[in-house]
């Protein structure tokens, strides 16, 4: 499924023939958001995004675009890749999957979405084309597993050797992203264990949801992420070229491990909401006792303001003066009794 855009006026479709990729010359490319040719050994030279790209210099490039840019998914269509790894780049589809084509790899993966510093727990998708030559990257919000693998390819603390190598290392980064999310909420598990400790049921409770949902989530991408990378060790690397065959097993092997700390830390969770419904049920039951002492106690004296408060003759007291400080008297007397005699049976406990 690709989205449907809005046809572009006349002289926006001529700028963009002019882009339009011919034998060995990407051109400008547009929405493009990074950019590094390779070279085989792995050095990376990176290259200005708003200057024309070649493809005839020895080793391979990679390319990371803006998908949210119209005049970027016009290249793309234009671009000469295969047309269904070309309407998986453009279609919203939120369904992870990879498919092996012989001479190249597409597929859609999730990846945490990246704030100005970090990574939060919100999640989107990196979609990709990869040939031997060429790998394509997509995303419509920033990601951190591409800032990630940006940052050690500059720094020189990874070095790719091919496109497959460089595939490997953004899903990598994709888990060490998960990773460092479930560190932090492991810590706020810690923080959690305190309030509860504390008392602090309302506040717990509070941060106790927020993590049992990310925790959730990231286990449903890492369980979907896992499957289709086992899926493609299964059936798909046989058809791929040797240099584009990824290393799905021991990729799949990172993510369950990580998968398995996840649903630890959905355990640990599981079992602080116990802990938190047993303390709310432990409180509602606390203030459901001191209103029945309540009620044990004031129902005297409502049962001797009901007999007095009859309008018939006969009632003692109605011609007596003091009366009504009779009754005031015995309704606190009836009171008072009911109190000692729930103290003395132990149904009230006087406080130290």
């Amino acid at each position: 499924m690709t989205d449907v855009q809005t046809p572009a006026p006349a002289e926006s479709r001529a700028t963009l023939a002019t882009m339009q990729p011919s034998a060995g010359q990407l051109g400008v490319i547009p929405g493009l958001i990074l950019a590094f040719r390779m070279a085989d050994d792995g050095t990376a030279t990176p290259l200005a995004v708003d200057r024309p790209i070649d493809n005839i210099h020895h080793g391979w490039l990679w390319l990371h675009l803006d998908l949210a840019n119209v005049p970027a998914t016009k290249w793309l269509e234009a671009s000469g890749l295969p047309e269904a790894a070309v309407a998986m780049m453009l279609s919203r589809d939120k369904h992870q999957q990879l498919h092996a084509g012989g001479s190249y790899l597409y597929g859609v993966v999730a990846d945490l979405v990246r704030d100005l510093h970090r990574a939060i727990d919100e999640v989107d998708y990196l979609r990709f084309i990869m040939t031997e030559r060429l790998l394509v990257t997509g995303r419509r919000h920033s990601l951190s597993s591409i800032e990630a693998t940006r940052s050690a390819i500059a720094c020189g603390a990874a070095r790719p050797g091919h496109c497959a190598a460089l595939f490997e290392l953004i899903v990598e980064s994709v888990a060490d992203g998960v990773d460092g999310i479930a560190d932090e909420l492991a810590n706020k598990l810690d923080e959690i264990d305190d309030l509860v400790a504390a008392g602090s049921i309302s506040a717990a409770r509070r941060s106790l949801t927020v993590v049992r949902r990310t925790s959730v989530r990231l286990h449903r991408h890492l369980a979907g992420l896992r499957a289709v990378l086992s899926r493609l060790e299964r059936h798909g690397l046989q058809a791929l070229e040797p240099r584009l065959q990824v290393h799905a097993s021991r990729l799949a092997q990172r993510l369950d491990e990580l998968d398995h700390i996840v649903l630890e830390v959905r355990e640990r969770g599981y079992r602080l909401r116990d802990e938190i419904s047993d303390a709310i049920s432990e409180e509602t039951n606390h203030h459901l006792h001191i209103l029945s002492i309540l009620t044990c106690v004031l129902l005297p004296p409502t049962l001797v303001s009901g007999v007095f408060g009859m309008n018939i003759r006969g009632m003692p007291l109605t011609g007596d003066n003091t009366g009504f400080l009779w009754v005031l008297g015995l309704m606190v007397g009836s009171g008072l009794v009911t109190y000692c005699v729930l103290r003395a049976i132990g149904v009230l406990k006087p406080h130290d």
